[in-house]
């Protein structure tokens, strides 16, 4: 392993406003292209964390996620976030991982925020992902899934090894409770042993919500390395592979965690 470039991009999305809200991002991603292996942008990242699921869905085919792909070979980097989707007769918050070659993986929001309803306007997901990417096993989630530590845990793939290095968290989260999502991004990189980075919007939706930003790297010891408090802005941070390999060799917890399974 090499060390990660991964670069955050924080700003206010616009709401309904898919052509904006490409623009805006497209003109954020433009300067990364070739300085960086990962792009982060927040939830859905076209739409801003809507309530009008099925008037704001594309499907898979759809100018959203064409725009990803794009972005991605423009950056010579993988790209993620989420968009609505609509398939098979529902709809997802779905994180899209776009990388520059074409490919695409994606991972549907798990933990779906009742306060909001949005359990009643998505559907699930029952599967998560473990991309592999540059020498790195990355665990990309959505917003809410970060308070369940059963999901978010590091298992173990292999005799003694673990299943991720990276966990990543796109996110539209509430300034109400921004020293839950604080927190707990640092609670689940001290846990499972692992970099996590949690990219979150600024601004106000179109619904009143504020957001502060907060978009956070945090180290395996949990130490917060970049903090985007309330900025319009975008940073890229290099994860160190020797800072995770040293830290796993001397202090091993995983070696003595817990097997469990989830139930469906």
């Amino acid at each position: 392993m090499h060390d990660l470039q991964v670069s955050l991009v924080q700003a206010a999305t616009h709401w309904h406003d898919p052509q904006a809200n490409m623009r805006m991002y497209g003109e954020r991603i433009e300067p990364l292209a070739g300085s960086t292996d990962v792009i982060v942008l927040p939830e859905t990242l076209l739409s801003g964390f809507t309530r009008e699921a099925s008037a704001n869905a594309e499907d898979m085919d759809g100018e959203g996620v064409a725009w990803m792909r794009e972005m991605a070979r423009r950056a010579d980097a993988a790209v993620t976030g989420s968009l609505v989707i609509a398939e098979n007769g529902a709809i997802y918050n779905r994180l899209i991982w776009a990388t520059p070659e074409g490919g695409l993986q994606w991972y549907d929001k798990r933990h779906l925020f009742r306060m909001a309803g949005e359990h009643k306007r998505y559907a699930g997901g029952d599967r998560r992902l473990i991309v592999e990417w540059r020498d790195w096993r990355i665990c990309p989630l959505v917003c809410y899934d970060l308070r369940f530590p059963v999901w978010c845990r590091n298992r173990e793939a292999a005799q003694g090894v673990v299943d991720y290095d990276l966990m990543l968290f796109v996110a539209n989260w509430p300034r109400a409770r921004r020293h839950a999502w604080r927190s707990l991004l640092v609670a689940r990189a001290i846990e499972n042993l692992s970099w996590v980075v949690g990219v979150n919007r600024i601004g106000r939706d179109g619904n009143d919500v504020p957001y502060v930003g907060d978009s956070l790297v945090i180290d395996p010891l949990g130490e917060i390395v970049v903090d985007l408090a309330d900025r319009d802005e975008s940073v890229t941070c290099a994860l160190s592979a020797a800072q995770l390999r040293e830290h796993r060799e001397r202090f091993p917890a995983h070696l003595d965690a817990d097997r469990f399974s989830i139930d469906p």
